[in-house]
């Protein structure tokens, strides 16, 4: 994966998926924008959210956690509204973070390099709301 010579994916990300108007972390009419076009919105009540799989976290430049992971690498997983989240390299079932909501959009890289965002699976949100 192309990362950023700062490690990030933000500028490899806004390079590849489509683009709409507002994105989660805009800003409009001084509200900030938490979710967007695809996301899945969760009530988490401040509950946790785990690694779905053994993967990597990183923050985009909006705030919103990127997930990675070698065991389903044509997908990336966002996911926004999130406090204080673990970044790094983290294995299946690892605290990322809470929230009081979650924003969960999954995207697929396409033929041609960009990513698109698809429907998430079932279970693999399950597996990012449940502890193992």
């Amino acid at each position: 994966m192309a990362l950023d010579s700062d490690g990030s994916i933000c500028r490899f990300l806004a390079d590849g998926y489509q683009k709409w108007e507002l994105q989660p972390g805009d800003t409009i009419a001084g509200y900030p924008v938490r979710g967007s076009l695809g996301d899945i919105s969760i009530d988490l009540h401040n509950n946790r959210v785990y690694a779905p799989f053994d993967g990597k976290a990183q923050v985009d430049k909006r705030g919103c956690v990127i997930f990675s992971t070698p065991d389903v690498p044509a997908y990336l997983f966002r996911l926004c509204g999130l406090n204080s989240p673990k970044l790094g390299l983290l294995s299946q079932g690892d605290e990322i973070a809470t929230g009081e909501s979650l924003q969960f959009a999954a995207l697929r890289k396409q033929p041609d390099g960009t990513w698109a965002i698809v429907e998430p699976a079932k279970n693999i949100l399950e597996r990012t709301l449940k502890s193992p």
